[in-house]
């Protein structure tokens, strides 16, 4: 074997490594391409390999539910691109909350998790809100399109540099799952309906909108504060039954509205505080 092939072959060396011990045991046991993460156990840090299937599957099907919805709209089915973009809320609901629960949370699941995200609620509500309308509008309809693409690329990466820093019971602007729902909610609500003026102009405003309203300081209710698990009296119960019962009735409708109001709770309430502000000063 020849000196060059010797030199190609040789491991490369950990710069943080303090002897051949540590790389013995941390460098030359890592199969190529392997995830590998460091985890805090007892105090002490301790090296892994692999990935978490479930909480990792299930973010996976958010992800090919938001790529469906991207070639369902390409297609021209635009009620199929909306309902995907819905069930891929349901699973990024889900993913989370299985890793918390089964106490499988990693940061590679969590920056998949990210990833995935874009997709289901940046580009495929974008797209298919581009595909159904605003394709008419030239450059004007890229442009509103990429604000709200760029608008939930920059509220993800907002997100997650500002998680431990601020207060739970809040999002700091509107969420991207919350955004994406508007948007397909819209889609789904006039897929049937034929072009017209007021319409395209409606997709302008909800889709460029809530592209800004992604990276504003808005404060919005993220509800994270209820107590699911605690006992509630029973009539509960009977509101739970109540409200699928009425998004059976029109599911399209009754997202829609219900998510528009909650983008618009934001700004509303915004008001109100700065109002009441200025009034005790005054006062």
């Amino acid at each position: 074997m020849t000196d060059e092939k010797k030199q190609t072959e040789k491991p490369v060396e950990n710069n943080n490594a303090q002897g051949p011990d540590e790389l013995k045991g941390h460098e030359y046991d890592i199969e190529t391409g392997e995830v590998v993460e460091e985890e805090l156990v007892e105090g002490a840090p301790v090296r892994r390999k692999g990935i978490y299937l479930l909480p990792n599957a299930l973010t996976t099907a958010s992800l090919f539910s938001g790529f469906y919805a991207i070639v369902s709209a390409a297609n021209g089915v635009f009620d199929n691109a909306a309902i995907a973009i819905f069930v891929s809320m349901i699973l990024d609901g889900l993913d989370g909350r299985v890793a918390r629960l089964t106490n499988t949370q990693s940061k590679f699941g969590e920056e998949y998790d990210s990833l995935a995200d874009m997709v289901a609620f940046g580009v495929a509500p974008g797209l298919v809100a581009f595909f159904w309308s605003l394709n008419n509008l030239g450059q004007v309809g890229w442009a509103i399109t990429f604000i709200y693409v760029a608008g939930a690329a920059l509220r993800l990466a907002r997100f997650n540099t500002q998680i431990g820093s601020v207060d739970k019971k809040f999002f700091v602007g509107l969420a991207s799952p919350a955004a994406a729902a508007c948007v397909a909610g819209l889609v789904w609500c006039f897929h049937a309906v034929e072009p017209a003026s007021w319409l395209t102009l409606m997709t302008i405003i909800v889709v460029g909108g809530c592209g800004v309203l992604m990276v504003s300081n808005i404060l919005y209710k993220s509800f994270k504060d209820l107590d699911m698990r605690g006992r509630v009296p029973f009539a509960a119960i009977l509101l739970v039954v109540l409200m699928f019962v009425v998004i059976a009735l029109d599911p399209a409708t009754v997202l829609f509205t219900g998510f528009l109001a909650y983008a618009l709770s934001g700004p509303v309430l915004a008001l109100f505080r700065k109002t009441r502000h200025a009034e005790g000063q005054s006062g």
